[in-house]
């Protein structure tokens, strides 16, 4: 029987890197997927965000493993349109049992990341729309009186202060991964009494598409101190970051009976990047 045999699942950020990551994994230990992206740039974003037929692979991934998904195009900023993909996949599948609040934008290069719309865009989407998510999903599980597990994607970002070049796109990266904290706390002590796991997830850099781009490259260039600072202590992968599975497997460490006790907790797994 797989870890999560049966269970159901939302994905936000489901079309790629860690989110498609998440959703093939758990289908292949048995859940059924409920998942939504973006599918379109954002003009606060340098980089090309997800798209149609990224969403569309992931969905092909998933039932290729046997399991279903209700994955369909939704801002995780639109409150209401994640509502109705939520509400749509309970409707389908019966129940809801994961939330993975996973969608992320890095609205750090090129000159878009010194407007104050690279501050709204990445607030608005890793902050309010961590909200959206949970909040949208979290009145199923509760129903369904069976526990359950939220995870929120945060960073090392997340804990420490020292990757910022000043920019209101860099400050919204690293003031929504803070705030996600702060919801995955007080979400843990409201929801503890029913068995509902809740906490973040602090993994270091990622080689995922939000990274692995050309405008990050060049970020990287123009910055060297700053990528001085994202080396890690420990040595990881080829890119000298995790791979998006690195992060599934601490996810399903959670998801499982090993982690049954584990909640209101920052779960860092990052090479060391912290401890310097």
């Amino acid at each position: 029987m797989g870890v999560v045999e049966g269970k159901v699942a939302l994905i936000s950020g489901v079309a790629r890197g860690q989110g498609r990551s998440h959703a093939v994994r758990l289908a292949e230990e048995g859940a059924n997927i409920i998942g939504f992206d973006i599918c379109e740039n954002d003009p606060s974003v340098e980089y090309p965000l997800a798209n149609q037929a990224d969403l569309e692979e992931t969905i092909a991934l998933v039932e290729k493993t046997g399991q279903k998904i209700h994955a369909v195009k939704a801002d995780v900023r639109d409150f209401a349109a994640v509502k109705r993909v939520v509400d749509d996949g309970v409707a389908e599948f019966g129940r809801l049992d994961i939330i993975l609040a996973n969608a992320g934008i890095m609205p750090v290069t090129g000159e878009q990341r010194l407007s104050q719309a690279a501050w709204h865009a990445g607030i608005d989407t890793m902050l309010t729309g961590v909200h959206n998510t949970i909040y949208a999903g979290v009145g199923h599980i509760r129903s369904g009186n069976r526990g359950g597990s939220i995870i929120i994607t945060s960073s090392t970002a997340g804990l420490v202060g020292g990757l910022s070049d000043g920019s209101p796109g860099m400050l919204s990266y690293i003031a929504s991964k803070h705030g996600v904290v702060g919801l995955m706390r007080a979400y843990a002590v409201q929801l503890a009494g029913e068995s509902i796991r809740v906490n973040t997830v602090h993994p270091t850099g990622v080689a995922s598409p939000m990274i692995l781009n050309e405008a990050f490259n060049n970020y990287i260039q123009e910055f060297p101190e700053i990528a001085a600072n994202l080396r890690n202590p420990m040595p990881t992968r080829e890119h000298g970051m995790l791979l998006p599975e690195d992060v599934t497997e601490n996810i399903m460490f959670l998801l499982s009976d090993a982690g049954r006790f584990v909640t209101g907790q920052t779960v860092i797994f990052d090479a060391g990047f912290t401890a310097r």
